[in-house]
């Protein structure tokens, strides 16, 4: 059990960059972007091809970054320049994406076995492996990243795309560019995780990417539950632990009597809890002040 908690923690902590790419579009932008389950194999499928070509593994991820941030730009562009519903831009590029994906492979399947990655193969003691160190300074460095970024003149120009695009609008900000800029960043996050998880896993996989957008959603709205948004620093450290924990109640479910063909359903249900529990608590709490409020009325007009 220990060694699949371990196993889980690695999992999520990798998960954790895609999580936080998909809060700059699902939070930040207010943008539902399906592209995600088209980059995430778009970067693994870059890092693997190059890789085995004898590329070094951190260039590879740097490249397969560039990968994914084209793939946003492309769907950037559908919906400010061609006018394409965010939904539907999405759509069409992670369609699109998949033959992208396999002329970049040009096969299935790329095996990374007896292939230098970034996670060296081996254990620095008794059940830490280099994944675990690894991992977790490259989601620290990550969102240190974001958190700068979302400080800086376009950083707060893409956070008010999102927030009232009319009002920035009025103040000369080009909303078309901040909607494209904030894509791509997440797109290429989301790319990099990918190429990290093909590393981890031994293989890149064209199918990998599929219901990817809802294991980021789900580490999005858990993270958000269970630790809160007072801020922005605070609000991406929630992500990113969002997505370890959701990998953990995976792993727990897994272990005592979940089927692995049953995890998309399982993906589905914690989003769906996750949702509604928020909305549930937010109208009891009115109802409460409510019957306050017409408690104090009836008292002062007796």
């Amino acid at each position: 059990m220990l060694v699949a908690l371990i196993g889980s923690v690695e999992q999520g902590l990798i998960f954790a960059v895609m999580a936080l790419g998909v809060y700059l579009t699902f939070r930040i932008l207010n943008f539902p972007d399906l592209t995600v389950d088209g980059s995430f194999t778009t970067g693994a499928g870059i890092a693997a091809a190059l890789i085995v070509g004898g590329i070094s593994p951190w260039l590879a991820t740097a490249v397969a970054f560039f990968g994914g941030l084209a793939a946003g730009s492309v769907t950037g562009l559908l919906h400010t320049k061609g006018k394409i519903n965010a939904l539907l831009s999405g759509i069409l590029m992670m369609i699109a994406l998949y033959t992208i994906n396999f002329r970049i492979m040009g096969r299935p399947n790329i095996p990374l076995l007896n292939k230098e990655t970034v996670f060296p193969d081996g254990e620095l003691i008794a059940y830490v492996s280099y994944a675990l160190i690894i991992a977790p300074i490259v989601v620290l460095l990550v969102k240190l990243i974001i958190d700068w970024f979302l400080k800086t003149d376009l950083g707060m120009a893409v956070r008010a795309t999102g927030d009232n695009p009319k009002m920035i609008s009025s103040f000369g900000v080009n909303t078309d560019n901040t909607i494209i800029v904030g894509v791509s960043l997440s797109n290429g996050l989301v790319a990099v995780a990918g190429a990290l998880f093909a590393q981890y896993q031994g293989s890149a996989d064209l199918q990998m990417g599929v219901g990817m957008i809802v294991v980021g959603l789900a580490s999005v709205i858990i993270g958000e539950v269970i630790f809160g948004t007072g801020s922005i620093a605070r609000a991406t450290l929630a992500v990113a632990l969002g997505a370890v924990v959701y990998r953990i109640v995976i792993a727990v479910a897994l272990r005592y009597g979940l089927e692995p063909t049953d995890m998309k359903l399982m993906t589905a249900l914690i989003v769906i809890v996750a949702l509604t529990v928020p909305l549930i608590r937010k109208k009891s709490r009115e109802k409460s002040i409510g019957k306050k409020r017409s408690e104090q009325i009836g008292g002062e007009a007796v």
